[in-house]
């Protein structure tokens, strides 16, 4: 593809940060040009096989990363138009007002960002109208002032969830309908409308959507954009450099590997790196030059570097009653959020996966050998499963970070036991629980199918952090508005901003800030 044209603006990744940068900015009548390295994600039965997705990871992209001994491991992600939102569970989590600001771990401190939660709650609310978030201030006690109700009501608990939501209330606790971005409409009774083009199935977790019900970043807002004359996209454009003009402050050119086997140059006014944050960190060291040896917007030395990716735990329990549930992702917990009575550091949080199936069950046999009792087959045992993701914070490393090797393989260091100390409370929580919930008290199996089977380095679902703001460029590569310190025309707006990273899903910052960024640029572009 032969491109004369130069943009306004060159938009790099259709994941959450780009694409919802591009929504933002489609109305101005800017040029944009968008590049994604992938292309539609095939719609296909195999969407909702829990065979092809998990155990198979047919969608995943087939490259692998190293760990810091040089092992090759599957890294989770997905490069189609959506990014990994396509793949996501669509809980859309405000960070907590103590997560902007200095937070003291068991193993370390949790740095303050460079803005408030009152700075991005605005934007924070718009997100949610913008992704179709279903559910109810107020609920979570630890949860920050919003200054718009949710745009939709909460997706209703199914009858076991909310026998699990009762039990917990009689526990003293907090349980709360979890915020998720689906396209629903249900009825008196919680049930799909007709007219309603969620249908309240059990693929929402890990699945791409066949209805596109799920509020990914392809449907919401890549689509809607390229109605607009002014925004072009081009699928299939892997961009391999940046590149500068002599003075090293202004990116001039972006080139691209084209699917069709050709290197394509293209240039804009502003450019916006949304690849993710392992590889916009990529994208920046590997276009180091004269001018900036060690890499593009790295006179800090901090690209690449205080990778975070959560202390997660993937959990199934044994529930003694039946659990028909299908649409299980309704429920979370947060009373332990910052801290426990027996514990004065922050423990994390809990909530609903989607439903564990038989198939998945039996991906996972070889890791369960004598966990369950033999009296209970896998199809029984997924009959009766309730699945709980835990999520702990993890704390920005410097040592934690991703760098590129002579033969441009990417490497990923990380420290896994980093803070982990708090997240082993919160299973030790959940699992004293039980019995007062309805399971078997000895059966919480950990369930490592939803990460596609890969060694907990390859869990990269919730990467952030390699290219965080700041505004000490001797500390940070962006400044507040995420433009680079080093160049007048570079932005970065995927998850790499963070410079911490909370204990819930990360994707509504992210799009947040995309919309904050994206008025920032707009007014720039004026």
């Amino acid at each position: 593809m032969a491109d004369d044209h130069h943009y306004d603006v060159i938009i790099i990744g259709t994941g959450a940060g780009g694409g919802t940068l591009a929504h933002r900015l489609a109305p101005t009548g800017k040029r944009i040009l968008i590049l994604e390295r992938g292309d539609y994600l095939p719609r296909e039965r195999d969407n909702w096989d829990s065979t092809a997705v998990f155990v198979k990871a047919k969608y995943r992209a087939p490259e692998f990363w190293y760990d810091k001994h040089g092992n090759e491991f599957p890294p989770e992600v997905n490069y189609y138009v959506g990014g990994n939102t396509k793949f996501y569970g669509a809980a859309l989590f405000r960070l907590r007002p103590e997560d902007f600001g200095e937070l003291r771990h068991h193993d370390g401190i949790s740095p303050a960002w460079p803005i408030r939660y009152e700075d991005l709650e605005p934007y924070y609310t718009q997100a949610e109208q913008l992704y179709l978030v279903h559910g109810r201030h107020g609920e979570d006690p630890t949860e920050g002032s919003a200054s718009g109700q949710y745009p939709h009501p909460p997706v209703e608990h199914e009858p076991r969830i909310q026998q699990l939501s009762d039990d917990l209330e009689k526990r003293g606790l907090h349980p709360f309908h979890l915020p998720i971005g689906v396209n629903l409409t249900q009825d008196e009774n919680g049930r799909a409308t007709h007219s309603s083009v969620c249908i309240r199935c059990d693929r929402v977790d890990g699945f791409p959507c066949l209805l596109g019900a799920k509020s990914d970043a392809q449907v919401i807002c890549v689509d809607p954009a390229l109605k607009h004359d002014n925004v072009t996209m081009v699928t299939g454009a892997d961009v391999r450099r940046l590149e500068t003009d002599p003075t090293g402050r202004t990116v001039t050119k972006v080139v691209a590997e084209l699917s069709n086997g050709t290197t394509e140059g293209f240039s804009a006014d502003i450019v916006v790196a949304a690849c993710g944050a392992v590889n916009s960190a990529v994208l920046l060291l590997r276009s180091a030059s004269d001018r900036h040896p060690g890499g593009l917007a790295n006179s800090s030395d901090v690209v690449g570097r205080h990778y975070m990716r959560h202390n997660n735990l993937a959990l199934m329990a044994v529930s003694k009653e039946p659990n028909p549930t299908k649409f299980q992702k309704t429920l979370a917990l947060n009373d332990w959020y910052l801290g426990a009575d027996d514990w004065d550091y922050p423990l994390g949080g809990i909530q609903m996966l989607g439903k564990s199936d038989a198939d998945q069950i039996h991906g996972e046999a070889p890791r369960w050998a004598g966990a369950v009792s033999p009296d209970m087959p896998f199809e029984m045992l997924a009959h009766h499963a309730v699945d709980f993701w835990l999520c702990g914070e993890d704390l920005p490393l410097s040592e934690s970070r991703v760098t590129l090797d002579k033969d441009d393989r990417i490497h990923l260091a990380l420290d896994e036991k980093n803070n982990i100390a708090g997240l082993k409370r919160l299973q030790h929580k959940l699992q004293g629980m039980l019995g007062h919930l309805g399971m078997h008290e000895h059966h919480l199996l950990p369930h490592s199918i939803y990460l596609h089977k890969g060694m907990p380095i390859g869990a990269t679902a919730h990467q952030a952090g390699t290219v965080r703001f700041g505004e000490d460029p001797r500390s940070s590569a962006l400044d507040v508005n995420c433009k680079a310190h080093d160049l007048d025309n570079l932005y970065v707006v995927d998850t790499s901003f963070f410079p911490s990273i909370g204990a819930v899903n990360p994707s509504l910052t992210a799009i947040a800030n995309a919309l904050r960024v994206g008025d920032h640029i707009a007014a720039r572009l004026r």
